[in-house]
């Protein structure tokens, strides 16, 4: 069973940064896409971004230009890092990923991303 670990979350004042990481305990290879997603209080869960295995990126266009997904084979880590970050950021983010073929979807446990003054 894949687990994805999450971490990097926390609290950061309004135009601040922050990365979150995301280890999945198979290799990134193994998955065709991965990324985060984002569910606020009362609200569905939304993409933030995404990357596949050709470095095909997508972003929603609330985050374009101040958030950044990458993946890093050598550490078999997912990135997102999280700049000029708004109140309206503030949520629980997920790391997800998508494997290979099957396409089976995993979930990280969430983390809590606080922007506030």
């Amino acid at each position: 069973q894949v687990q994805l670990m999450e971490s990097g979350g926390g609290l950061v004042q309004p135009g601040g940064s922050l990365r979150l990481s995301c280890v999945p305990s198979a290799g990134i290879f193994t998955f065709k896409s991965t990324g985060w997603y984002r569910q606020a209080p009362g609200k569905e869960r939304e993409l933030v971004a995404t990357i596949t295995t050709d470095r095909n990126t997508n972003y929603a266009d609330s985050v374009k230009g101040r958030f950044t997904v990458s993946r890093d084979t050598a550490r078999n880590t997912v990135y997102l890092q999280m700049n000029s970050l708004k109140p309206e950021d503030t949520a629980v983010y997920y790391c997800n990923a998508v494997e290979n073929i099957w396409l089976t979807q995993y979930w990280g446990q969430g983390t809590q991303v606080t922007v506030s003054s």
